[in-house]
């Protein structure tokens, strides 16, 4: 099995299948293919599951498993962030694949914008996206620059603990839930007492989380975590849906002054089918986008808006991101156009404005001569954040 979990590796995959009564499968750029010929049994999936949990006694109780998250690696191999589950009554495993090396920025191919967004002072940082879309990399490589940049405690609160983070010129403390603590509520309030400058939360799950989360940001912490939405707009809605009717009011005002930015993602193959390239919309709390949170009435304007910060303040939406990934030749247009909001709109944009260069590169993909421009910007945004 050492093997084929190498393999899977070696041809980039991203997940590994295996289950009772069927082939072991890898999802490679995003299809699912087979790397076996002969199906696994019952007890070959579960001898394998034995020897992926960590902990004795979660072994112990193996027949009454029916969900299990943890983490598995092997020197010289890899990390996995591994789930065990039922299904039909018997055992199948999912192994996502945890590079060694943490991930930058750079390496992901992101808006630079986010070096300005990782170096805030306080404030709540939300990466969003369906499973799948890179989410935990992001965190990670956002992560990485503070601990490489600054003089920083950052505490992280993992469901399992994923990337592997030394100490640079900050301190990373990781704590697995469910290992190192009880619940990212306990670890979160515990973190509170552990002198933090930075917060990750692997992901905000329940209204106490969240509630707290919002205090931790409030009272000048850099809070960085996650939500599965698909955009900024869906984003801040969900995030008061988790609230009665009668509390959204006053969480309306505590987001408006926490948020500081959401980042959404997408990953889409790359055009030639080697490999995927993240898309992104990247929504900055500016005055007028916090005047939006405030106001339901004026919330539809927040996509507009992101749009039109782009020159100013680096935001940008998918469709202008989408553009720059087909104009560089790195997505299909066909891709890109399925993956937009809106493909008419996209399309008829991108007949008047494919062959303009004409803000292009603003959020771009982390393409080599962007920077000092993106650098301006990440220091005004900066001091617009930090300055109230």
């Amino acid at each position: 099995m050492i093997e084929i979990f190498r393999a899977a590796i070696e041809n980039g995959a991203s997940d590994v299948h295996i289950k009772s009564g069927d082939m072991v499968r890898a999802r490679i750029h995003g299809k699912l293919v087979p790397m076996t010929e002969q199906r696994l049994s019952q007890d070959q999936v579960k001898d394998l599951a034995l020897k992926l949990i960590p902990r004795e006694k979660d072994r112990e109780r193996i027949d009454e498993l029916l969900d299990l998250d943890c983490s598995w690696g092997l020197p010289g191999l890899g990390r996995f962030r591994v789930n065990i589950l039922r299904q039909r009554g018997s055992f199948m495993i999912v192994l996502r694949t945890i590079p060694i090396d943490v991930p930058t920025i750079e390496d992901l191919r992101l808006p630079p914008i986010l070096k300005g967004i990782a170096d805030l002072e306080r404030g709540l940082i939300l990466v969003t996206g369906v499973t799948g879309a890179g989410k935990s990399s992001t965190q990670a490589a956002l992560v990485q620059h503070i601990n490489k940049k600054y003089q920083k405690h950052i505490v992280t609160l993992e469901n399992p603990i994923e990337f592997l983070h030394r100490d640079i010129k900050g301190s990373v403390t990781q704590r697995d839930v469910g290992t190192d603590t009880d619940s990212f509520m306990t670890g979160l309030r515990a973190a509170l007492r552990q002198d933090p400058d930075v917060i990750l939360i692997g992901e905000m799950r329940d209204k106490e989380t969240i509630d707290t989360a919002l205090k931790a940001a409030e009272t000048g912490h850099v809070v960085i975590s996650t939500l599965h939405t698909q955009n900024a707009f869906q984003t801040i809605t969900r995030l008061l849906a988790v609230f009665p009717r009668d509390e959204q009011e006053i969480i309306r005002i505590r987001l408006a002054e926490a948020l500081h930015a959401v980042v959404s993602q997408r990953l889409l193959p790359k055009k030639g089918g080697k490999g995927r390239v993240v898309a992104c919309e990247v929504m900055l709390a500016t005055g007028t986008i916090r005047e939006c949170i405030l106001d339901p009435a004026r919330a539809q304007e927040i996509p507009l808006l992101i749009e039109e910060g782009r020159q100013h303040y680096g935001s940008q939406s998918f469709d202008q991101h989408l553009m720059d990934l087909v104009r560089e030749d790195l997505a299909d247009f066909e891709v890109a156009k399925a993956n937009s909001n809106n493909p008419s709109d996209f399309e008829l944009k991108m007949n008047v404005f494919g062959s303009s260069s004409t803000g292009q590169g603003q959020g771009g993909s982390g393409v080599e001569g962007e920077g000092v421009q993106q650098a301006g910007l990440a220091d005004e945004m900066r001091n617009m954040m930090n300055g109230d």
